[in-house]
């Protein structure tokens, strides 16, 4: 039987931190004296550092002032760490892929600090079977390097796994991978812009697709 699997994303996936990246990426750009719109911040949340700050100021930032950036909101964010949870069921999502036979892997743009205290938060070590975090990719998404990381790090081709992420940049991620995006609105990113972008199908949050997984694109890999 070939294998097949899940990729998950994290932030806003299954751990609620979009809002908290928003407003410590605008803390951290108002420290430079640049003031984004939170409305254009969120929307950028799930790229990597560097591509966001390039997506929010241009590609001429300067290299000073990007790493003063990307350096400040870490520490800003760093201060959440104690305090993120995770959404309701997303734990029991994730064991319920893996009692499944499906092989589960966290895929996240996350760097591996800040991917420990995720997978602290969801506290599901024992359902997870590979991780990969910006540290394993050249580029963060909308680039497919994260997915194809974490594919070759499971040993799963594309054609055999599911996605699940909240944000347009991962559907886009999964199109250039060839791997197909179910969306989650949890992140803040409605159904509309997900389907528009390309996801599959969508879904409220981990509890609600934990609720359909039957019916689900994750359901539809099980006995292939």
């Amino acid at each position: 039987m070939t294998r097949s699997g899940i990729l998950f994303d994290v932030d806003g996936t299954l751990v609620d931190t979009t809002y908290l990246h928003a407003v410590c990426w605008a803390r951290a750009f108002a420290r430079t004296g640049r003031y984004p719109s939170m409305a254009l911040v969120h929307r950028a949340v799930g790229m990597g550092g560097q591509r966001l700050v390039n997506h929010i100021l241009g590609d001429g930032v300067g290299k000073d002032d990007a790493a003063a950036i990307i350096d400040a909101h870490s520490v800003l964010y760093a201060e959440w760490h104690s305090r993120l949870h995770a959404f309701d069921k997303s734990a029991d999502l994730l064991r319920a892929c893996h009692q499944r036979g499906l092989t589960v892997a966290l895929a996240s743009s996350a760097g591996a600090g800040d991917m420990s205290v995720l997978r602290a938060t969801l506290d599901a070590e024992d359902a997870v079977d590979v991780v990969t975090t910006s540290d394993d990719a050249d580029a963060s998404k909308p680039e497919p390097d994260i997915l194809q990381a974490a594919l070759g790090k499971a040993q799963l081709s594309a054609e055999n796994v599911v996605f699940v992420g909240d944000a347009v940049w991962d559907v886009q991620a999964c199109q250039r991978a060839g791997i197909p995006c179910v969306g989650l609105e949890c992140g803040g990113t409605s159904r509309a812009e997900l389907l528009a972008a390309g996801a599959v199908e969508v879904w409220k949050d981990p509890a609600d697709l934990l609720t359909h997984f039957q019916e689900s694109a994750l359901g539809r890999l099980i006995g292939r």
